[in-house]
């Protein structure tokens, strides 16, 4: 269905709406600028998360890999620019005897970042050769297993400073507001996926994830080379996340291997429920699900200290249970029209259509 000029109008003035308040929310909540921050990594998690499990049906659990694997990647590029990276995770970050200037510290984000995204993208393309042949639970027990497993040779490994973990570079005075900074890399990372999502979604490649999760043995019986499909889709959400664990790194300042890097208790979890919540399978579905998933669970972290685990762990029943299509799902459900379907009368209304 063609949009009207008013629909269109609309449209344009709501995304003009979210641009104008997303420039102008570190001067309006000074307070939140973290939060706010952590908002637009949550965004390309669910984002990237959903691009497998929800538009390729492929539920990934070890998603969280390429978020660990862009956190080390990125701060060892920071450091390793002008440093010795044993000395300095020796040191445990020794703020006093490794000094960042404000152009060693950009050239190191500048030079992490892409090196966070490449690193995670051969990850991926490795893993995915020799995972993405299994299916439905199988697939998801052994994602599992590989965030587990990153977690766990990522702290036995003492170059990156083992289990005591790894502090970021400290930001320069120079820099200004360290966590206005982050805050708009962090914007533009989000709708950079957004965009990238929203134009894969037009393409070929779109209708063949679509039909691996659709029908996959069908697929390959028509001669779609599924595998490759698959693992060229897991190396598109690895790009965002490898590049969203290195602002993600640097927002915490330290690295924990297991409850930060690789936390597929928490930040692992959270990808799948952001975009459950949100509606699997659409665009802007994990977007709202980071959005109310964020507000929600600072919430709970601030009026519910110390139930905040089994509030969140009550949310995640309540969506799964009451929400399963997510919001996005509920409402195309509930006002087809809004999406271009088209709505048939009933039998027997009265008006055009109607049986005689």
């Amino acid at each position: 269905m063609k949009l009207g000029n008013y629909d269109m109008d609309k449209r344009l003035a709501g995304y003009a709406a979210i641009i104008v308040i997303g420039l102008a929310a570190p001067w309006l909540f000074p307070g939140y600028k973290a939060q706010m921050t952590e908002l637009w990594l949550f965004i390309v998690f669910a984002l990237a998360w959903d691009h497998t499990g929800g538009q390729m049906g492929y539920n990934s659990f070890g998603n969280v890999v390429f978020m660990g694997v862009g956190m080390y990647v990125c701060a060892l590029t920071q450091v390793g620019l002008f440093y010795s990276i044993a000395d300095y995770t020796a040191a445990r970050g020794g703020g006093t005897i490794f000094i960042f200037d404000v152009p060693d510290f950009l050239l190191g984000l500048a030079l992490g970042l892409p090196a966070a995204a490449i690193a995670a993208a051969v990850v991926a393309a490795v893993l995915g050769s020799a995972v993405l042949g299994m299916r439905g639970q199988y697939f998801a027990i052994c994602t599992l297993g590989l965030g587990i497993a990153a977690g766990e040779i990522a702290a036995g490994w003492e170059w990156i400073g083992a289990g005591s973990g790894m502090t970021t570079p400290n930001p320069p005075d120079g820099l200004g507001d360290i966590n206005r900074f982050l805050y708009f890399l962090s914007a533009a990372l989000a709708v950079a996926t957004f965009l990238t999502l929203r134009w894969i979604y037009t393409t070929r490649l779109a209708l063949a994830i679509n039909a691996v999760r659709d029908d996959e043995d069908k697929a390959e019986a028509m001669g779609l080379p599924t595998t490759r499909i698959k693992v060229m889709a897991w190396t598109v959400s690895a790009i965002f996340l490898g590049m969203a664990g290195g602002l993600y790194g640097n927002l915490k300042k330290f690295i924990d291997p297991v409850d930060i890097a690789f936390s597929g208790a928490t930040v692992g979890v959270w990808m799948v429920l952001m975009a459950i919540l949100g509606g699997k399978g659409t665009l802007w579905g994990p977007v709202i699900g980071a959005v109310i998933f964020q507000i929600t669970k600072e919430f709970f972290w601030t009026y519910l200290l110390g139930w905040q685990r089994v509030a969140l762990g009550l949310l995640i029943v309540v969506i799964v249970v009451f929400f399963p299509q997510g919001i996005m799902g509920w409402v195309r459900a509930r006002y087809p029209e809004r999406f271009g379907h088209r709505v048939e009368p009933a039998a027997g209304a009265k008006g055009e259509g109607a049986r005689p």
